[in-house]
């Protein structure tokens, strides 16, 4: 009998429609192949356009719609005349706090054939996996408005950092490090910010006493900046605060090619609630309905469902047939150097997976 993984689809707004569609039917290819697993998509309509209709980001009892599924599938989020911290706190947030998806994995690897900004940097150098603390930090939305509109105002945002949240963020980056026999980062500012970073650095010690086999490191912020740029492959894998990881896996995005092969993972590692997948380029609202968006964000996030669903090998595969699609260099999107529309991105990812499965 085959498994069938009930995901819940909330395509959001601008080209989130049109790069999530693309993400469904490769993962329903991959399903078909496989024969041993197939997957239920239900759709919400959550976003701005329904907060400009309803005044809300999402149903007052969204989560609870939510947490029976086996993942989320998210397009994205953020829209013209929906100011940013209404569309982020409304839903992104929401879900990533409800549900404690206090894991979040960034992939930043330069795959075959895409161009690296850097001069003379080779796609084996930039392969690194960003672990961002995701629930409180700096990102808490703690603080205090004093006296707004006043000569004597007074802004405070306050950045948590409970032992539980900063120990189970660095204990996870800890194994997943000694897993894959790679090398640990941790980013810190600890010279500046003398309580929180200091405590960072402080428990990523300690720790890491318990991991003697992990090679570590530890690198103020701006100094990790340069040397993202001057030599990526010093990381491997990174372990940062909220903000931090945020700016940096950015700035990663950019080195690995752009905001259109950038994709994250909000995962809930005890699997209590459902984790959520996402491309992390944004709504792109000039973009949309225009079938220029590039969909490979939303393959690679669909390739990080497959492997926290158990499916490593099927999403493995999918990053292999985005880099023999992008070698080939036949179809791609505008921002790739090609004509293709995302539709037919996606129909060509399809195709690669069907010849590579026929010729198997």
């Amino acid at each position: 009998m085959k498994k069938t993984y009930r995901i819940a689809v909330i395509p959001g707004d601008g080209i989130g429609p049109e790069v999530i569609a693309e993400g469904v039917k490769v993962l329903n290819k991959a399903a078909e192949l496989d024969g041993s697993f197939q997957f239920d998509f239900t759709y919400f309509p959550w976003g701005c356009e329904y907060y400009l209709g309803h005044g809300k980001m999402m149903d007052d009892d969204g989560l609870e719609q939510l947490k029976d599924f086996d993942a989320i599938y998210l397009g994205a989020v953020g829209y013209p005349g929906v100011p940013d911290h209404i569309s982020l706190w409304g839903l992104l947030l929401k879900i990533r706090k409800g549900f404690d998806q206090y894991v979040n994995l960034r992939p930043i690897k330069l795959l075959d054939g895409v161009r690296c900004p850097l001069n003379n940097v080779q796609s084996e150098q930039v392969d690194m996996l960003v672990i961002r603390e995701n629930s409180e930090g700096e990102y808490a939305g703690a603080g205090e408005w004093l006296m707004k509109d006043s000569p004597q105002e007074v802004v405070l945002q306050t950045g948590v950092f409970s032992r539980k949240g900063t120990e189970r963020i660095i204990r996870y980056a800890y194994e997943l490090a000694r897993k894959h026999g790679k090398t640990l980062t941790s980013i810190s500012k600890g010279n500046a910010l003398n309580y929180s970073m200091v405590f960072w650095d402080q428990v990523f010690d300690e720790v890491g006493k318990e991991y003697p086999d992990v090679k570590t490191s530890s690198y103020l912020v701006d100094a990790a900046s340069m040397y993202f740029i001057k030599d990526p492959k010093r990381f491997e894998v990174v372990v940062a605060s909220n903000l931090f990881g945020d700016i940096l896996t950015d700035l990663g995005a950019a080195i690995a090619g752009g905001l259109g092969l950038a994709a994250g993972a909000n995962i809930n590692p005890e699997r209590k609630y459902p984790s959520m997948f996402e491309p992390i380029h944004g709504s792109a609202p000039r973009h949309a309905g225009k079938q220029t968006a590039n969909p490979l964000a939303s393959v690679w996030s669909a390739s990080q469902m497959l492997d926290f669903l158990g499916h490593s090998d099927w999403g493995n595969k999918l990053i292999k047939t985005m880099e023999e699609l992008i070698v080939r260099g036949e179809v791609l999107t505008q921002d790739m150097g090609g004509t293709a529309t995302t539709t037919e991105v996606g129909d060509e990812i399809v195709s690669l997976l069907d010849h590579s499965f026929a010729i198997k």
